[in-house]
Parts: structure tokens; C-alpha cells; sequence
């Protein structure tokens, strides 16, 4: 283990001399010493390296809320720990995705949108995977060759509506809307409160239903009547729904609101029945998407996670825990869910390829219009 080699001299008459014995003596305590520091670095530097390997860094939005037991199972089957980096809705989420390209933050990402799937795609910022554990029915909300398919992996579904206070309509005794059409109505004039597009990601999606809606050439006039007819924007959903919506947290005033189709499911009064109401006819369906970060140092614990989110156990967690729909049609819903709940069965769509190539000119021109 040491450099030095000691030879005692054992023949003629010439003895080591003590300084010299004491020499060879404290070179050895030096070499033996040298052998344990280095022993306990090598150790210390294995068990750092050791523990890196089993924890695998979930870069996901700010709504990222699973049950806890369930993520104590995904360790508790491969051994991996989930260290979660949150990062605002899925266009930041995005946006940070491209920034950290050649410095990635984690292994695994969670949160990325068919509205933004194509922006991270075109920038080669992930690794191609398709989940092993992905149930047949996943592959309805694959995204397009070229836009995502093999490198995002489907995880939940949701389509963003308008929602309506059922109850607030049905005390004021007037009729609710029925359409995007209808909210630009003098009758719903002040009652509507909606996240904005550039700022939200379920205001963004509600933006592109109007796209889809009323087309390039519509779309704009119809958000100067939204805006005339006294809609009022908030930076995120969660002011428009606990501040502003009258069925929401804070009992506001708006009894309109851009929320979710699964919204109704938390609305629902003591005899087991939903208060609120999505309108069917706006939506706009809002998957979300996981994938490996190009560059990750715990790819095969960004995988594993993956697969873990496509199991039974994610999945059918993921309701109540994050109020989205299973992409695995197998995996039953609530049971309040099944009684309350009513899944966009039509939605409006614009293509993951049109949204990316108009999606800033878009918000340009949205700012626009809703700041007059």
C-alpha cells in the first residue's frame, strides 16, 4: 500500500542505528495511515455515489400533488427515492426544459402538455422511451410522429371547460350559458373569471379552444366581445377559482369559470350531488406527458418512474390526488367521480404542430386585444 519499500539489512556487523529504525518505523505509521484515509474516501465516495444512484430528480409544475403512500411503494419496488423539483405551470416547466439543455436539472420530467409537447421535442431536450408499462389504451393520446410520439409517454387526461355555479343560476333564478357563444351575452355580462393564456396553463388552453372555435380569422373578435362583456383575467387558475368563482374557496362573485371537466367532482353538496356543471361543448382536451431528460445521470431510475406512473397503482391514485382522468381505461374512477363527473366526450382541438409554429404570435396578439 505504500510507495516506500523498507529493506532491514540482516547480514555483516553493521546494525540499523536508531534514528534510522525510528525512520523506517514512522514511514510505515505514515503508509499505514495514508492507507486508511484513503480507504475511508474511497468508502465515503462509494456510499455518496451509491445513494446518487437510487435517487432519481422529478423536474414537474407546482400542481404536482400524489398520494404519499403510493409514492412510498414506488420505492419501496425498485429501491429509487423521488426527489421532486417544482418549476410553475407546464409552459415554465417547458421553457426551463430548453434553458437547461446542455445543463439538465433532473432525470425525469412530469407536466409537459400536448400544448407545449412540441416545443421540448423540437429541441431534442429528452431521451426517445416508450413506457413498458403502458396500458393498450394510452395510445389514444399519443402525440403525433414528429411531435412527441416515443420520447413523451401518456400519464393523465383532462379537458379544460368553461364551468358554471349550477346553484348560484338556479337561487338567482336565471338560465346558464350553454356555449362559448352564450358568454358574450349581455345576460352574463361581470360573471365570468378566467386564467389568462399567457400566464396559465388551463387559460391557454381555454384560448385555443376559441382558436378552434372561431379559426384565425374569428378568434380575435370574439375575445374583444369576451373582454367588452366584462371577463375578468387572473394570473392562474387558483385565483380564478378560490378567489373569484362563487363555488370556489373564497365564494366570490363570478359564477363562470374556466376550470376542468373533472371540476364538478369537488363541488358536491350533502346529498351527493355536484353543485356546478362543465359545459360539454368547450373543452379542450389537456394531456399530460412524462419523459427521460437527455443528459439524465439516473436514466434507467427515470425510466423505472415512468413505468411506475403508468402501473395500476399511479393511475388509479391519481383522481383524487390530482384531479385528472387515467390514461389506463381499465382503472376505475371514484365512486363520486362515476356519480358526479362526466368526461368531455367532443373537444375542440388545434394540432400540437399549428400550436407551435403560431403559439407566440398568438399570445402577442392575445395580449393585445385583452389589454384594451
Amino acid at each position: 500500500m505504500s510507495k516506500f519499500h523498507v529493506t532491514e539489512r540482516t547480514g555483516g556487523s553493521h546494525p540499523v542505528p536508531t534514528t534510522v529504525a525510528a525512520l523506517v518505523a514512522g514511514v510505515a505509521v505514515l503508509a499505514t495511515s495514508a492507507c486508511s484515509v484513503s480507504d475511508t474516501k474511497t468508502k465515503s465516495s462509494a456510499s455518496a455515489s451509491d445513494a446518487k444512484s437510487k435517487t432519481v430528480t422529478l423536474v414537474t409544475h407546482e400542481s404536482w400533488a400524489p398520494d404519499k403512500a403510493v409514492m412510498d411503494e414506488f420505492t419501496k419496488q425498485t429501491g429509487y427515492t423521488v426527489k421532486v423539483s417544482k418549476s410553475g405551470d407546464a409552459g415554465t416547466l417547458a421553457n426551463k426544459l430548453v434553458l437547461a439543455k446542455n445543463n439538465p436539472t433532473g432525470d425525469v420530467v412530469f407536466g409537459i402538455d400536448n400544448t407545449f409537447a412540441s416545443r421540448v421535442t423540437k429541441e431534442g431536450v429528452l431521451e426517445p422511451y416508450t413506457s413498458k408499462a403502458a396500458a393498450a389504451s394510452t395510445s389514444t393520446y399519443d402525440l403525433p410522429d414528429g411531435q412527441g410520439k416515443g420520447v413523451l409517454s401518456p400519464i393523465d387526461t383532462a379537458s379544460v371547460c368553461v364551468n358554471v355555479d349550477d346553484a348560484w343560476f338556479a337561487k338567482n333564478d336565471k338560465k346558464k350559458p350553454a356555449s362559448l357563444d352564450d358568454l358574450t351575452k349581455p345576460e352574463y355580462k361581470n360573471l365570468m373569471v378566467a386564467p389568462g393564456a399567457s400566464s396559465s396553463s388551463p387559460g391557454m388552453a381555454f384560448f385555443l379552444a376559441t382558436v378552434g372555435k372561431y379559426g384565425e380569422n374569428g378568434w380575435k373578435p370574439y375575445w374583444t366581445k369576451l373582454m367588452s362583456n366584462g371577463l375578468k383575467l387572473t394570473s392562474g387558475w387558483s385565483d380564478a377559482w378560490n378567489v373569484d368563482y362563487t363555488a370556489g374557496e373564497g365564494k366570490g362573485s363570478r359564477p363562470i369559470v374556466v376550470s376542468y371537466d373533472s371540476s364538478p367532482a369537488f363541488t358536491v353538496d350533502g346529498s351527493g350531488k355536484s353543485t356546478t356543471s362543465a359545459l360539454g361543448n368547450t373543452c379542450f382536451r389537456s394531456n399530460e406527458y412524462a419523459g427521460v431528460i437527455k443528459g439524465a445521470k439516473n436514466p434507467e431510475g427515470a425510466k423505472a418512474f415512468i413505468d411506475f406512473m403508468n402501473g395500476k397503482s399511479f393511475q388509479k391514485s391519481l383522481p383524487n390526488s390530482m384531479y385528472v382522468f387515467p390514461v389506463d381505461s381499465s382503472v376505475e374512477l371514484p365512486p363520486e367521480w362515476a356519480k358526479t363527473v362526466k368526461p368531455a366526450e367532443k373537444t375542440i382541438d388545434v394540432s400540437p404542430a399549428q400550436i407551435d409554429e403560431k403559439r407566440q404570435t398568438w399570445l402577442t396578439q392575445w395580449k393585445d386585444v385583452t389589454s384594451k
